[in-house]
Order: C-alpha cells, then sequence, then structure tokens
C-alpha cells in the first residue's frame, strides 16, 4: 500500500508540476515568501498526504486549464475550477495598505499575450466559511497593453513575477485578493480569451477607512466586453482593460489605451511602478505582428508567432479545455 500511495503521489506531483504554468505559486510581501495552493495539494488530499499552511485557495485546474467567457455567469470565473477555501489559512499573509504584494506565476507562454488584474474582496469570520459567490470585488489594479508591450509579456520578464500596491487608503481587514492574467491569443472569435484567476487570503493593515462595495464575481466580465472580444494581431492596437471601474488609489501600473503600428512585442525592460525583489531574467521575444486581419501569417515569423497563430485557428471548443501548442514542441 505504501509503495502504491507512494508512485501515485510521484505521478501526481510530475503532472501537476508539467500542467502547473499558469498558477501563482505564492506572494512576497516585506521580503517573507508565503506559498499559495499547488496543484500537487490535490493529490495529496486524496491520498492522505500532508499539505503544508498555504494562503491559497483550493482548485481543480488540473488540465492546465482556463475559464473561458462561456463560464463568465458561472462560479468557477471567481477563483478558477470548483475552487473553495477549504485547506488554506488566513493568518498567514499581512500587507499595509499602500505596502505591496508579489505574485509569482509559474512559467507563462510568451504566446498567451494578455492583461494582468488584481481585485480584493473583504469578508469576516472563518475563512472556510466563506461563500464565493458572496464576494464583492473591487479592482485595485489592471495593466493591459502599454508601449507596445502587453502586461503578461512584461511580467515574463520580470522573473514571472508581478507587483500590485495596496491602496493607501483601503480599510483594515481580512481579504481575498484575486490576481489574474487573461490570455488573449485566440480572442479574436467568440469565447476565444481564456482566464486564469487565483485567490489568496492577505490580511490589510493601516488607517485606511475606504470600504468599496465591488461587484460579485460572475458579474466581472461578459463576452463580448471590449477589453475580452479582441483581436491582437490588429495593426492599430487600442485597449481597454476589461471588468469594473479601478479603484481611485490602487497602483500606478495601470495603462491608457495605446496605440501601436505593430502586435506584442517586447518593448523596453522598464519595471512596473514598484518592482518585484526577484531578479529579472531576459525576456523572451513575444510574438511579431500578424496581418491586421489576423487570418495569414506574416511573411517572416517566429516559432513563437506560428505556435500563437496556430492556437488562434485551431478554433474553441466550448466548456473543454484547450491544450496549448507548444506543450507539443
Amino acid at each position: 500500500m505504501y509503495k502504491t500511495l507512494t508512485s501515485v503521489s510521484a505521478i501526481a506531483a510530475l503532472a501537476a508540476t508539467v500542467a502547473a504554468h499558469g498558477t501563482v505559486t505564492g506572494v512576497t510581501i516585506d521580503n517573507v515568501f508565503e506559498p499559495g495552493f499547488k496543484l500537487d495539494y490535490y493529490y495529496a488530499a486524496q491520498y492522505g498526504g500532508n499539505i503544508p499552511k498555504h494562503i491559497g485557495w483550493y482548485a481543480e485546474n488540473l488540465d492546465n486549464g482556463f475559464v473561458g467567457p462561456d463560464s463568465y455567469t458561472k462560479p468557477d470565473i471567481i477563483c478558477h475550477k470548483n475552487a473553495s477555501p477549504k485547506l488554506s489559512s488566513d493568518n498567514l499573509s499581512k500587507v499595509a495598505a499602500g505596502g505591496t504584494v508579489e505574485f509569482h506565476w509559474t512559467e507563462w507562454p510568451v504566446s498567451h499575450v494578455g492583461p494582468v488584474l488584481t481585485y480584493v474582496a473583504a469578508y469576516s469570520g472563518d475563512i472556510e466559511s466563506v461563500k464565493k459567490e458572496d464576494l464583492k470585488w473591487t479592482k485595485i489594479e489592471g495593466a493591459g497593453y502599454e508601449n507596445g508591450q502587453w502586461a503578461a509579456v512584461k511580467m515574463i520578464g520580470q522573473n514571472n513575477t508581478w507587483s500590485v500596491t495596496v491602496p493607501q487608503s483601503l480599510a483594515a481587514g481580512k481579504y481575498v485578493f484575486r490576481h489574474e492574467i487573461i490570455a488573449l491569443h485566440a480572442a479574436g472569435q467568440e469565447n476565444g480569451a481564456q482566464n486564469y484567476p487565483q485567490c489568496l487570503n492577505i490580511e490589510v493593515t493601516g488607517s485606511g477607512t475606504e470600504k468599496p462595495e465591488g461587484v460579485v464575481g460572475t458579474k466581472l466580465y461578459t463576452p463580448t466586453d471590449p477589453g475580452i472580444l479582441f483581436n491582437v494581431y490588429a495593426s492599430d492596437i487600442k485597449y481597454t482593460v476589461p471588468g469594473p471601474p479601478l479603484f481611485g488609489a490602487g497602483s500606478s501600473t495601470t495603462p491608457t489605451p495605446s496605440n501601436s503600428s505593430s502586435a506584442p512585442a517586447p518593448g523596453g525592460n522598464s519595471a512596473p511602478a514598484t518592482s518585484p525583489v526577484a531578479t529579472p531574467v531576459a525576456e523572451k521575444p513575444a510574438p511579431s505582428a500578424a496581418p491586421s486581419g489576423g487570418n495569414a501569417l506574416p511573411e517572416s515569423f517566429t516559432i513563437d508567432t506560428f505556435i500563437t497563430w496556430l492556437e488562434g485557428k485551431a478554433g474553441i471548443s466550448s466548456g473543454k479545455a484547450r491544450h496549448h501548442a507548444r506543450s507539443f514542441f
């Protein structure tokens, strides 16, 4: 029995490692790292393994999957597939209002361009009694396309780390932070966007007094929002970050819609308003521009451009996880 459990755990851990390019491994606050929910915790729970204390919400995005626009009115969009606060702790991580939270992602494909967003929702009482459907979310940060570069690509160049400033005026209390990347490489067609929401428990301290009302998770987006149904291969990119209005005192990393004569490119190496502690690594080249129609490859292209184009042409299978083309290389 021991050998069986050991083998199953090893296989599960390997599967989680292979599949986990779209999850938050944890956060750093004041140079202290706190782990999020790891996919191998799911298997450990199934087979009686030890699960260390962590602040991330349980989720069953085990297939390297995402939440699509056809699920925007369903609970999975809130914190990912079958997410719940079970097994998580809410007394491990604190941040002062005005301070920063650094979110650390697993390796992210450079072809999966799109915005990076962060929300907070206040709650009281025991975390395991929280119902995600009742949480009301306030957007405190949203970065899209700026200076010829998508936020997700910038995140890759920052060692897969994204830094968020907590509004100085936000009232102290217990919050669930919802951090998310929306991949838009196939978003030029209906139901093509891919949401990767991640939830973590972080307490906010300080003397702030503002308690924004927020929006329930199933009303954050609609499938036809300008920032959801969007062609990233257009020759003139004017992008609006989706979701409710930004909380007034949020991070300064939010861009204004930008014009560009080319599609996603790495751009400069400028850091966000608050740079992450992690040492930056060299950016991988982002996809080259495709023709404005987005239906054909340019005369010269990189492998990432081809992968992105191939994924966009592959079509959308409603309600099913789509595997990433780079997995086959």
